[in-house]
């Protein structure tokens, strides 16, 4: 591990968690008074949206308050990420990041305005989006080793849609690339229907996208799945091997969603919160409607977020210095 990644970790977990240890004490019965509000920065339908609905609707009822979900979108969920790190640090401005959050804060972004690991107080994951490596048929490669071959043999040939530079499957396919050896041509999109209507057309050869986007065509045959990038096979593609088991062990690269305060908000606010989104997920009838979607249910401590937090900033820094961008 490089010695810049290094501190990029420390520095990135010290925060973290001094943003909840440092917080003025609050009593946890008096919260909330009043509807809090959940900013997120993607369009309604999007997968902010669907998680922030499904887990809202349970927490509501839990915290006997309705949770608001306002939607900000734009710059990649930067601009409502800014609007949420200015609010008042009370809990009732809260925010659905993503680890896009993360590889934009790495991978040099320009124009973020914020700091993602000074500004925020992680409070829980929520849900996560399996990515998969799929191919266009026309490639001929039934399985990754032999696309790594492939690329080996041709190198610098081979595209790669990706749904923005700086994004996860950006930085993860890079990383990949990294690991294996191999050089890939990156064709970047805004956004995933873009990308995937020029991997069908056969205008780009692969992509590592999230799953509930491109099973659909892998199940009509029009795309070739070669592996996952989850640490365990993921239930929408149970049959598809992961990327750790045929090609780069410990490979783990997941599209996470989770909830976040601003920094200073009282920790039992966090607590509270924390409780509340935790008992969201284990609910039967919510997790089935997640999985429906195609999400993993997740959950976690907030120190266990911030963990999760701290060990990404390394990961994508390498990433996003094997793809040529700065920080």
């Amino acid at each position: 591990m490089h010695r810049f990644t290094q501190r990029l970790a420390a520095l990135g977990l010290t925060l973290a968690l001094a943003a909840i240890a440092a917080a003025p004490q609050a009593r946890a019965d008096t919260y909330p008074s009043k509807s809090p509000r959940l900013i997120i920065g993607f369009p309604p339908g999007s997968a902010a949206d669907i998680t922030a609905r499904l887990v809202g609707h349970h927490m509501s009822q839990t915290l006997g308050q309705q949770i608001v979900i306002e939607a900000r979108p734009g710059a990649g969920s930067s601009l409502a990420a800014e609007f949420v790190a200015r609010a008042p640090n009370d809990g009732y401005t809260l925010f659905i990041g993503t680890s896009s959050n993360v590889t934009n804060a790495v991978a040099g972004i320009a124009d973020l305005r914020f700091d993602f690991a000074k500004d925020f107080a992680p409070i829980t994951t929520l849900t996560g989006l399996p990515l998969i490596f799929v191919v266009h048929p026309s490639l001929g490669v039934a399985s990754l080793k032999e696309l790594i071959a492939l690329a080996k043999k041709k190198p610098g040939e081979l595209t790669y849609a990706s749904v923005g530079p700086g994004t996860v499957p950006h930085l993860s396919t890079e990383l990949l690339a990294l690991r294996t050896g191999i050089k890939l041509v990156h064709v970047p999109y805004k956004g995933s229907p873009p990308a995937v209507n020029d991997l069908l057309g056969g205008r780009v050869s692969m992509s590592l996208i999230v799953a509930s986007t491109v099973m659909p065509h892998v199940r009509a045959g029009k795309l070739k799945a070669l592996a996952s990038g989850a640490a365990q096979r993921p239930h929408i593609a149970p049959d598809i091997p992961t990327i750790a088991e045929v090609a780069v062990p410990g490979f783990e690269n997941t599209v996470w969603f989770g909830l976040f305060a601003p920094a200073g908000t009282p920790r039992a606010v966090i607590d509270k919160l924390n409780a509340a989104a935790v008992k969201a997920l284990k609910d039967p009838e919510v997790a089935a409607k997640l999985k429906v979607a195609g999400f993993e249910p997740l959950g976690s401590s907030p120190d266990e977020f911030a963990k999760l937090i701290a060990g990404d900033l390394v990961k994508w820094a390498d990433a996003a210095k094997a793809a040529g961008l700065k920080k």
